[in-house]
């Protein structure tokens, strides 16, 4: 309903609007058929511009929702809830009121059209051209109501019937009672708008002029064209829907028909109206929206991830590693197995494995050893928006690490200062890993690393750094060093020059990377099914 309102109040004051700028502006202007098209634009402007919406968009940030306590919401008891009353809905007023006026006028509209048609029926029709002419007994004025032609003949002498007639061929010629009827039709649904009363009448009164410039033009005597003007004034009686002969405003009509033409330069003022509907669009035909900006994609991740982390020093005690390990069990499921910790003569890690498993996933194993206390690290366990669990390792320590994750196996080929780091590591495929570095004071360190069930490589080198590493493979126990190697890939690049495993050696290798199975032959195809050795060399 509401919506109605806003629709009727903008379409009356468009109606307004325009009415100000033809009677202020061109109503003492002779461009009668432009005022007449200007006339009706205004209605057809009314009716459909309150109906074009433009929709402007602007992004605002979202509105953080407060948390609030529903216990300190206070409920009213019953004893202090007020008695209803009774309240005057004052819009169902107004539309009542409004329906009131239009019922009488649509009733006044329909009792004109009923005396039209008694006037009309049964009467002797003689056509001329595109003209029905009625010749009537009727005291009233002469009219026409489109094609029809009606007036009382033996009311007027043969030259005053001659000026009558040419004055309303020209109505019925260019279709005049169409303009008639649409503001009558407004006059009904703006019924309250006493402004819509004076446009019509402005209608009426430019449609006369027409008639009256187009007659005069085809008659010889424009003297005896404003006589008969003079003399209709007499015949009061008309029909409202019909273009008739008689007007009040006969005075008007005579300064209009007597008047110079106007310059043309004078058409400037129907341009008045445009900056005036620019207006009116910008006040009250752009509506605007706000819309929340939509979090960037870092905001996000952000907002959907949930990130704890456990952090471990090389002062962390057993108890508080035992607490870490118990945490993840209890808040997010997590086995975690922390052992082989070794400590020096300060009581400082050097040495530590952390395995860890959520529920049918494969384990991961972090492992640091040294002769010096271990760097930070942590255990990081982050909520993805869907509600998985995803573990990481990080640790400031890259010398003396060991990670093993997913099906990939890569060990740094340096030396190490330690005795010995033993781990086992079991992948989804069931295959087993073992993972075994060793070393003394100018001894070779040495890493084995199953590829499959039956092939192992075993990589070593100086823990002094100055000789090359060296890379061996065991197939069932067997060395097939000098056999075919699984397929070689040297700094990017796949290597068809290196057949054996003592051409391996000869390179400066810096680390080795081992993948086997499925994901050996995803990443290498068919050629990778016995393996793959990823070698990077020293720069």
């Amino acid at each position: 309903m509401e919506a109605l309102f806003i629709y009727i109040a903008k379409s009356a004051g468009l109606v307004v609007m325009f009415y100000c700028v033809y009677h202020f502006l061109l109503r003492k202007e002779t461009f009668f058929n432009t005022n007449r098209w200007f006339l009706l634009a205004g209605l057809g402007t009314s009716a459909l511009l309150p109906f074009l919406v433009y929709t402007k968009t602007i992004l605002v940030n979202p509105t953080p929702v407060s948390n609030f306590n529903l216990s300190q919401i206070e409920v009213p008891l019953s004893h202090n809830i007020p008695n209803e009353t009774f309240e005057i809905n004052w819009n169902y007023v107004i539309l009542a009121i409004y329906a009131l006026g239009f019922l009488i006028l649509l009733i006044k509209f329909a009792l004109d059209f009923y005396s039209l048609q008694s006037v009309l029926k049964g009467k002797k029709i003689q056509q001329q051209a595109d003209f029905k002419f009625i010749d009537t007994n009727e005291n009233i004025a002469p009219f026409s109501y489109f094609e029809y032609i009606v007036y009382n003949s033996s009311m007027y002498t043969s030259s005053e019937l001659e000026n009558i007639i040419e004055h309303e061929k020209v109505h019925s010629d260019q279709n005049h009672t169409a303009d008639i009827l649409v503001a009558r039709i407004f006059c009904l649904l703006f019924w309250f708008n006493p402004v819509i009363w004076l446009y019509k009448k402005a209608i009426a009164q430019n449609l006369e002029f027409i008639a009256d410039k187009e007659a005069a033009k085809k008659l010889s005597d424009k003297r005896a064209y404003q006589y008969t003007l003079l003399k209709i004034t007499t015949h009061e009686s008309c029909i409202a829907i019909t273009n008739h002969f008689y007007q009040s405003l006969i005075k008007k009509r005579i300064v209009m028909l007597n008047k110079n033409q106007s310059r043309k330069r004078n058409s400037w003022k129907y341009y008045v109206v445009i900056p005036a509907l620019a207006a009116f669009v910008l006040l009250f035909q752009v509506e605007v929206i706000a819309k929340e900006r939509q979090a960037s994609k870092k905001e996000i991740l952000k907002e959907s991830k949930s990130v704890d982390n456990y952090k471990i020093t090389k002062t962390s005690t057993d108890q508080q590693l035992k607490e870490i390990a118990e945490n993840l069990k209890k808040k997010y499921d997590v086995v975690a197995s922390i052992s082989d910790v070794e400590r020096n003569s300060n009581n400082e890690i050097t040495a530590i494995t952390i395995e860890v498993k959520k529920g049918s996933e494969q384990n991961q194993t972090f492992m640091v050893n040294g002769s010096k206390a271990i760097k930070d690290c942590q255990i990081i366990v982050t909520t993805e928006d869907d509600g998985s669990i995803k573990i990481d390792f990080a640790s400031e320590n890259s010398e003396n690490q060991i990670k093993v994750v997913n099906k990939e196996r890569k060990v740094k080929v340096k030396s190490v200062e330690n005795s010995k780091i033993n781990s086992d590591v079991k992948t989804t495929d069931n295959t087993h890993t073992s993972v075994t570095t060793s070393s003394s004071t100018n001894t070779s360190d040495n890493v084995n690393v199953n590829v499959n069930a039956n092939t192992s490589v075993s990589v070593s080198t100086n823990s002094d750094g100055k000789s090359n590493s060296s890379i061996m493979i065991l197939r069932n126990g067997t060395n097939v060093s000098n056999n075919l190697p699984p397929l070689v890939i040297v700094d990017g690049v796949i290597t068809k020059n290196i057949v054996t495993v003592d051409d391996m050696n000869k390179l400066k290798m810096e680390t080795v990377t081992v993948f086997t199975g499925k994901d050996a032959i995803k990443k290498y195809g068919e050629e990778a099914k016995d393996g793959v050795v990823i070698i990077e060399t020293k720069k």
